[in-house]
């Protein structure tokens, strides 16, 4: 039987076969997404907790211990690990690679529906909880800055107008603001001025909390016509809640403005971002699953003059990162590898084959080979990145082979003296189970890779799977369509005609000397072969060895970490000066930094970078050379340590770390931990093959702890639910009401004077409420002591962890 004899015999079925699989390849190459690598997307979810106010010991027992117990028993769950800091709980939930996320969400909804009833009642809102992919950087950085506009108005900009006009282009996945201080009113309580009226702070609050509020009224449905009722119960200036009454004594009113000051300020003004050294927003883009990178971020820069015309003149919005900057030079770089690799195989074919129609024979089967791959790709939900396109350049060598070995055959019966057509039939027929065999055994050898389990089967499948295609079709137009060419195209050369082979014969007869030399000295050919394979074995053992190799993407992250007392003005003046030293540097081009606990900075003393550097063609150093260069250059910079890694394109952990390599510590009982994590950090230290060892443990911030006499505090009728409040609306900024617009939401935050939260004495001017109506003052039934206290605290399985 010879499958190739209908491809043969019906020439022009067969060219239209094959010109349908170049047209659907071409037109499947058009909608293939770029990315730098395979999508691999990670089931890893973050849930995330606020509570204004709490400290790490309040938000681990009251939030992150109550989540853990119940998301624990989710099923396919590899790694549960949580961060409580001040006022936030962030916990990752990293599941097993074959579970989708669509259902590991509903399974985390599902577990935080189940531990509703045990979290605080007065949180200011649900845990919230989303995708995070670990490998899926921010394609997009940008700036929104402003001279003249207050903080807290550049953010309501960038969050209502540009943050929401950027998640409607198409492929834009996530849009997320950082360093941003959203508008609120914020009502900062004198509370001496509240103890000479007789009230207190609580009074405060529920007077507030019900002069503000949005809930239904009802309508009116007539015969005629039909009501809804409305009523001014929503108050949006401030200067309208300064005139609130908020109690009367000796019949005259007492306002709030009497005893509290109202301004327009931010929910949360422990934020703060930067562009280099200039106050700005920090916008990072992250793209949906399957979407073309480039044509996504092409799309954003086409917006942005049409959407910053529409903002005031003041704004500015520039482009800090744009991580498509690598990603295209990488794959146009492999691409120019692989039409290199595509002219250097025709020119080696001709330059063995000595004949022009037996050159352009195997030479249609390369590109048709990979063209036609572009389509089963498409299919496959592939993107043309590095290691597919690393696929289609190794295939180059090995989809000509099947078309050599056919030519070869057919050419050797015309030489024989048959004519053309019928030595295809016959040596197409003599050679096709060759090439089906030729092809199954090197598709073979990329079975391995299709069934490697976990983070390297899926990054590796794409390749195994482009490549095996490329081999297929090889094999297919090797079957179909080189027969038919060979058919048409080869002649048999005339007597007397022969070409010379003056060259090739030299090659051959000096290959057959270089032979005869190798014969006769056996006995050296072998100890020269073993020689190389333990060359091979010592080398293999002393070449450094890791997953993936370090990247220069041109953008380095990095982590600054400052005493754990410090407050958030000093830390803001040492983000600074660090910001500072890193631009003096020749290879920066800009950077991005923010300080501020959020869902990704965990506490005060710790802030984020990202410093993008100049292209490689405008640099004198690699990244890993930077990132030494300034990590010498900022060291002797006081209070503050900066730890820095170059960005790449996988990242496997879905946690923010300060070094390359990571490993936990893990104990049930925390004081172990605080013990013995600084011996193993100092020994650690000392050896010299490592660098800017530390770990994440903050035991040493600073902690007030009131300690209320009962007994005392039972005769004024005074209970512990007073205490907590009277402390958590005067130290805690705590949300009272909300302020609802047509376009968002905005807190109403309640505290004392910001003088008074700078020293402890303060607390002696906290009054609580008696049983008898009168002002009893803190000091009077309380002691106040300070102590160590952790700034976060970590957990691994829902045990304490380092």
């Amino acid at each position: 039987m010879n499958p190739s004899q209908p491809f043969i015999v019906r020439p022009v079925a067969t060219s239209l076969l094959m010109a349908a699989l170049l047209l659907v390849g071409i037109v499947a190459f058009r909608f293939l997404p770029l990315s730098a690598l395979p999508e691999v997307d990670y089931p890893t979810i973050a849930v995330r907790t606020f509570y204004p106010g709490a400290s790490p010991e309040v938000m681990t027992s009251s939030i992150t211990a109550p989540l853990e117990r119940q998301l624990g028993q989710m099923p396919n769950l590899k790694q549960m690990s949580s961060s409580s800091s001040a006022g936030a709980s962030v916990i990752t939930l990293q599941f097993g690679l074959e579970l989708s996320l669509d259902v590991a969400e509903q399974e985390v909804q599902a577990a935080i529906n189940a531990a509703g009833n045990l979290l605080p009642s007065d949180l200011p809102a649900p845990p919230i909880y989303a995708k995070v992919n670990p490998a899926d950087a921010p394609i997009l950085t940008l700036a929104v800055t402003s001279k003249t506009l207050a903080p807290t108005e550049l953010q309501d900009l960038a969050d209502t107008r540009v943050a929401q006009k950027l998640s409607q282009v198409a492929g834009v996945g996530l849009v997320s603001l950082s360093g941003g201080q959203r508008p609120a009113v914020r009502i900062r309580a004198n509370l001496s001025a509240l103890a000479a009226y007789g009230l207190n702070i609580d009074d405060l609050r529920t007077s507030v909390a019900n002069a503000n509020v949005n809930t239904p009224k009802g309508s009116f449905d007539g015969p005629m016509r039909a009501y809804s009722v409305n009523a001014n119960d929503q108050i949006r200036d401030p200067a309208i809640y300064s005139d609130l009454i908020i109690a009367y004594r000796k019949g005259a009113p007492v306002r709030l403005s009497q005893v509290a000051e109202v301004i327009a300020g931010a929910e949360n003004d422990k934020l703060a971002a930067w562009m280099n050294t200039t106050p700005a927003i920090i916008l990072n883009v992250q793209r949906q699953p399957g979407a073309n990178v480039i044509a996504v971020v092409d799309e954003i820069k086409a917006l942005l003059p049409e959407l910053t015309a529409t903002l005031p003149t003041s704004v500015d919005v520039a482009v800090l990162t744009d991580r498509t900057t690598t990603i295209r030079a990488s794959v146009r770089d492999v691409e120019l590898e692989l039409l290199l690799a595509l002219v250097l195989v025709v020119l080696v074919i001709f330059v063995f084959l000595r004949d022009i129609p037996a050159t352009v024979i195997p030479s249609l089967s390369v590109p048709l080979s990979i063209v036609g791959t572009f389509a089963v790709m498409y299919l496959a939900g592939f993107s043309l990145n590095n290691l597919s396109l690393m696929a289609l350049t190794i295939a180059t060598g090995f989809v000509v082979d099947d078309a050599i070995v056919m030519i070869e055959n057919i050419a050797r019966h015309i030489e024989m003296g048959m004519k053309p057509f019928d030595a295809a039939l016959k040596g197409s027929a003599q050679i096709g189970f060759t090439i089906v065999s030729l092809t199954v055994s090197l598709i073979a050898v990329l079975i391995p890779l299709l069934f490697m389990a976990d983070v390297v089967g899926r990054l590796f499948r794409e390749f195994a799977i482009t490549l095996a295609v490329t081999i297929l079709i090889s094999a297919v137009v090797s079957l179909t369509l080189v027969p038919m060419l060979c058919a048409r195209l080869l002649k048999a050369r005339p007597e007397g005609r022969e070409r010379k082979r003056t060259w090739f014969d030299g090659v051959i007869s000096g290959y057959g000397a270089m032979l005869r030399v190798v014969l006769r000295h056996q006995g050296a050919t072998l100890l020269v072969a073993v020689a190389t394979l333990g060359l091979t074995v010592a080398l293999y053992v002393a070449i450094p060895k890791g997953f993936f190799p370090v990247q220069d993407t041109g953008l380095i992250s990095g982590v600054s970490e400052g005493p754990q007392s410090i407050s958030y003005a000093a830390m803001a003046e040492r983000q600074q000066a660090l910001a500072a030293a890193i631009l003096k540097d020749p290879d920066v081009s800009a950077l991005s930094s923010f300080i501020g606990a959020d869902g990704t900075n965990a506490t005060l003393n710790t802030g984020r970078f990202l410093i993008e550097l100049k292209p490689k063609g405008a640099r004198t150093a690699t990244v890993s050379q930077v990132i030494r260069r300034i990590t010498a250059d900022v060291a002797h910079l006081p209070g503050i340590a900066l730890y820095l890694q170059p960005v790449q394109d996988l990242t496997i952990d879905a946690t923010s770390g300060r070094g390359q390599y990571t490993f936990v510590l893990q104990d049930t009982d925390p004081a172990e931990l605080s013990l013995w994590v600084p011996r193993l950090l100092d020994r650690l230290s000392r050896s010299p093959e490592l660098a800017d060892v530390t770990s994440n443990l903050q035991d040493r911030g600073l902690a007030v702890d009131i300690t209320v006499d009962r007994d005392t505090a039972a005769r004024f009728g005074i209970t512990m639910a007073t205490v907590d409040n009277a402390l958590y609306d005067s130290f805690g900024q705590r949300i009272i009401s909300t302020i609802f617009t047509q376009t968002s939401q905005y807190r109403v935050i309640l505290e004392a004077d910001p003088r008074l939260q700078a020293t402890l004495k303060s607390l002696d001017t906290v009054y609580l409420p008696g049983s008898n109506g009168a002002q009893v003052p803190l000091s009077a039934i309380a002691t106040i002591t300070e102590r160590p206290a952790p700034l976060q605290i970590s957990h691994l399985s829902q045990f304490p962890a380092v």
